[in-house]
């Protein structure tokens, strides 16, 4: 697997040099240090916990793919991020140790792709559907892009033009498939979409992500962290942490909306304090990708930190608890683990 994604790592390097989301040369320089990163960073205790996570999930997937319990079963969103915890291991579907159940996960995603191309599964609670939408469109794109499967590509250009079709007038999006308000923390979600459609290669107009950065600059305050929405200005970790990740995704890799953000986050570097709250795995899940693309002292003094800290904390059953279901918060905790693997063309550096 590792060769392979290197192959394909330099497939979405080409990609993006193609475009105007390209790669600064420090990132193409430091394409080199992941797996390095990786064998530092993943300490014995660490791959322990990482396995027990997996096989939690792959116990809990459901006969038709999905996942998700309590009040969330079969959710886009938790099905498509648990499927991409398994990627973060080496799997694609059908290929690896967890390619059957990725692609179990794919086949779920795929039949619930509406002919509008709003993804959505319907009878399903959800908190917002742009956020399935999102995080569905992300899954189909990472899984397009690593195999390029004909059936995958004609639905996920039908959600990524949904994604392009609903952006609102101030430049963001929120819970519904409208053009009408607007919330950072949907729109991060779309915004990565959108660049994992544009490293697999299919079209994404440069206005819709120059609004889209537009947008999220004007949700920063003074003190570097993000505001919710325009008119709503406290700044706080999740949703600051969201927007740095929708910069660094639209490729503004430099200046000081990055600078004032990562030291804003710093402030709340884990400390072996788990709190079970409703945003701690979401805070955390766009916190560490902030890190690993900033790099140097960011990265070595937060993932140690944040590795530590849900190591203390996952239960016996391999799962870490979470109030939307354990697949959610054992999905987040694993990509977050898992990050220096590199695997991940949205998140390779």
């Amino acid at each position: 697997m590792r060769t392979a994604n290197r192959r394909t790592l330099l497939r979405w390097s080409a990609l993006a040099l193609s475009g105007s989301w390209a790669l600064r040369p420090s990132a193409l320089r430091a394409q080199m240090d992941p797996e390095q990163s990786a064998a530092e960073m993943l300490t014995p205790a660490a791959l322990a916990a990482i396995q027990r996570g997996l096989q939690f999930l792959v116990r809990r997937q459901h006969p038709d793919g999905a996942f998700g319990s309590g009040g969330y079963p079969r959710n886009a969103a938790i099905t498509s991020l648990a499927a991409m915890a398994l990627m973060s291991s080496g799997s694609t579907p059908l290929r690896g140790p967890y390619g059957v159940q990725v692609d179990r996960a794919l086949g779920f995603i795929l039949r619930h792709v509406q002919e509008s191309g709003f993804i959505t599964v319907p009878g399903s609670a959800s908190h917002g559907p742009m956020y399935g939408h999102g995080f569905a469109t992300l899954f189909l794109a990472e899984c397009y892009g690593m195999t390029q499967r004909e059936d995958i590509r004609p639905k996920l250009r039908k959600a990524v033009d949904l994604i392009i079709q609903t952006q609102n007038e101030e430049g963001g999006w929120r819970y519904q498939p409208q053009p009408r308000d607007a919330d950072i923390s949907v729109t991060v979600c779309q915004v990565m979409a959108l660049r994992a459609a544009r490293n697999a290669g299919l079209h994404v107009p440069n206005e819709t992500i120059d609004r889209a950065v537009d947008y999220v600059k004007q949700c920063q305050n003074p003190d570097g962290g993000f505001s919710y929405m325009l008119r709503a200005r406290q700044s706080m970790f999740p949703r600051s942490a969201a927007g740095l990740v929708a910069l660094f995704s639209a490729g503004i890799y430099e200046g000081p909306e990055i600078s004032k953000g990562l030291e804003y986050l710093m402030r709340f570097l884990p400390r072996g304090q788990f709190r079970r709250e409703t945003h701690y795995f979401y805070g955390h899940y766009y916190a560490v990708q902030a890190m690993w693309h900033a790099g140097g002292r960011y990265w070595r003094q937060w993932y140690p930190a944040i590795r530590d800290e849900l190591l203390m904390h996952q239960d016996r059953s391999g799962s870490w608890i979470d109030p939307y279901s354990r697949e959610y918060g054992t999905a987040m905790a694993l990509i977050i683990l898992q990050m220096p693997n590199n695997y991940l063309p949205i998140f390779q550096r």
